[in-house]
């Protein structure tokens, strides 16, 4: 299987990033999209991903949290590193109306610039919403016919808003948050109706630890080996088997992001 979205350039991974990837490995997961949020944490992405090519990767792009921040030198490193053949996506961008941390107005804006890098570029974005989706949906929609692809990462949000995303033929990335009965039980019917050549799944390491995990690790810390509970959840959710939702999703990855064929 694949991770579609970890933060491995955080610095809770400093310690024992190494350690990590191995733990991944021997957990089955083949390949992992390291998210960039930040300028920083997207050089660092990069960074990683060049150090380990074929099993890292890593996308360019800036968390609506920090929307207020985008101005002419984040655009100019953002198109640099969306040059690079291992970035393989823009973002994570989007709308973050739960948190407010940026004003709404900058989000929009640093929304629609990331998008049109993306076009630029000709690469996937990886896209964030959460509360937001009245204004999320119509500057996707009038992007969305230049866009290579796009997934909506980490989805959390009603089977209609999915609906929406499905409509405009974009992937959606579900995460551990599924494995959480007390706020995630509305996701497993949607999840079971998701296309299966638009379903991608991810960890969002080091956040969204899944609940499910047996025994329940010592350390809130989420980490890529757990893609497995994830993949189990959804699993159940479908009527799969955990084997074939990995494969289905793993193909869907390396098709969705251009990875080479796994070694």
């Amino acid at each position: 299987m694949i991770d579609i979205g970890a933060n491995l350039a955080h610095e809770s991974f400093d310690a024992d990033r190494e350690a990590l990837l191995e733990r991944a490995r021997k957990a089955g997961v083949q390949a992992i999209v390291v998210t960039g949020s930040s300028r920083d944490s997207s050089r660092r992405a990069l960074e990683l991903a060049q150090a380990r090519p074929g099993y890292l990767f890593a996308t360019a792009g800036l968390h609506p949290h920090h929307a207020d921040d985008y101005d002419a030198e984040h655009e100019a490193v953002f198109r640099d590193l969306l040059e690079h053949p291992a970035c393989v996506a823009g973002g994570e961008c989007g709308l973050d109306y739960f948190r407010d941390f940026s004003p709404r107005a900058d989000q929009r804006r640093a929304f629609e610039a990331q998008l049109r890098l993306a076009i630029d570029a000709g690469k996937p974005v990886f896209l964030h919403q959460r509360d937001a989706h009245v204004d999320f949906l119509p500057i996707l929609r009038e992007h969305r016919p230049q866009l290579v692809d796009a997934v909506v990462h980490c989805f959390t949000d009603t089977a209609e808003a999915m609906a929406d995303y499905l409509a405009l033929d974009c992937h959606i990335g579900i995460t551990g948050w599924i494995c959480d009965e007390r706020r995630g039980g509305h996701l497993r019917e949607p999840v079971a109706t998701i296309p299966d050549d638009r379903l991608l799944i991810e960890t969002d390491a080091p956040y969204l630890l899944p609940r499910t995990i047996r025994p329940k690790p010592k350390d809130r810390r989420n980490e890529p080996m757990y893609l497995p509970w994830v993949a189990q959840a959804i699993a159940e959710a479908r009527g799969s088997t955990v084997e074939a939702l990995g494969e289905l999703t793993a193909a869907n990855a390396r098709r969705f992001f251009r990875l080479p064929a796994a070694n």
